[in-house]
C-alpha cells in the first residue's frame, strides 16, 4: 500500500524530477510533484511524493526531515487529507436587497 508524503519549505527551482531522485534513495517513488502556481506557473515551495509502501514512507521521514536539500532545511511528514474550506465563490452572505420604507 503506497503512502504519500508532504515536503515542504522546497527552494523554488526545485523540480519533480527533483524530488524523485532525492527520495528514490529510500524507496520506490510512485510519484513525485511540485506544487505550483497556477497563475504564474511557478512554484509554491511545497510538494508531495508518494512512495510505494508505509516502510519506505517512514524511512524518507527519518532521512530527509530537517535535512538541507538544495540551500533549503526541508521539512517531511506525511501528507494529511485535504480539507475543504468550504468557500465556493460567490458573494456570500445575502441581505443588500430593497427595504420597505412604508
Amino acid at each position: 500500500m503506497s503512502a504519500k508524503l508532504y515536503v515542504g519549505n522546497l527552494s523554488f527551482d526545485t523540480s519533480d524530477h527533483d524530488l524523485e531522485e532525492l527520495f528514490s534513495s529510500a524507496g520506490t517513488v510512485e510519484s513525485a510533484n511540485v506544487i505550483t502556481d497556477r497563475d504564474t506557473g511557478r512554484s509554491r515551495g511545497f510538494g508531495f511524493v508518494e512512495m510505494s509502501s508505509t516502510e519506505e514512507a517512514n524511512n524518507a521521514i527519518a532521512e530527509f526531515n530537517g535535512k538541507e536539500f538544495a540551500g533549503r532545511d526541508i521539512v517531511v511528514n506525511e501528507a494529511k487529507p485535504r480539507v475543504d474550506r468550504g468557500g465556493g465563490g460567490g458573494y456570500g452572505g445575502g441581505g443588500g436587497g430593497r427595504r420597505n420604507r412604508w
